[in-house]
């Protein structure tokens, strides 16, 4: 999202919010001030200001950064669609047009490049050329203050839950009816 070539790391997202800002970090995030301060996407009580629970669980259109910017079908990749690109591709750490990252090949000969973006915390980019996260539409419900991302450097690429929901990350969007 808002990349003009595979290789670059185009616009960074809090996790349900749909426009690139300045500063990434809690105090600044649409749906809660802390992580135990939750207004939305909440399935712990705990985890909500004052008590809110909502379970929704994945993310509503109207908070989706591919749907709202895209449109036409388009939406941030669940985990079990993140699980199955993973499943059904080779993956290979490779310098692209001199920007570092991952080719996710498929069987049929297919690929798709993701830079290593990094992320956004504060207004600090971290990471950029060594690590990658791409977040997925789905919430890590255990601790609804952590969602469901898609991470890598040049060693490993693990679908993980270390993503705050307050950090920038970047979205890969998938179009409706394709998995």
């Amino acid at each position: 999202m808002g990349a003009s070539t595979p290789e670059d790391y185009g616009n960074y997202y809090a996790w349900g919010e749909t426009t690139p800002k300045n500063i990434y970090e809690w105090s600044t995030y649409a749906y809660g001030n802390n992580y135990d301060e939750l207004t939305k996407y909440c399935s712990e009580a705990s985890y909500g200001l004052n008590g809110f629970t909502d379970n929704l669980t994945v993310l509503q259109a109207s908070d989706d950064a591919a749907t709202v910017n895209l449109g036409g079908g388009a939406r941030t990749p669940t985990k079990d669609q993140w699980k199955e690109l993973i499943d059904h591709t080779t993956s290979t750490w490779i310098t692209r047009n001199g920007v570092n990252g991952r080719l996710l090949t498929g069987f049929n000969g297919n690929s798709l490049f993701l830079p290593a973006a990094g992320y956004r915390y504060g207004s600090d980019l971290i990471g950029a050329g060594v690590d990658g996260y791409y977040w997925l539409s789905t919430l890590y419900t255990d601790d609804p203050s952590y969602v469901w991302n898609f991470d890598f450097d040049s060693y490993l690429q693990d679908m993980d839950y270390n993503g705050g929901r307050g950090n920038g990350f970047s979205v890969r969007a998938v179009r409706a009816g394709q998995n």
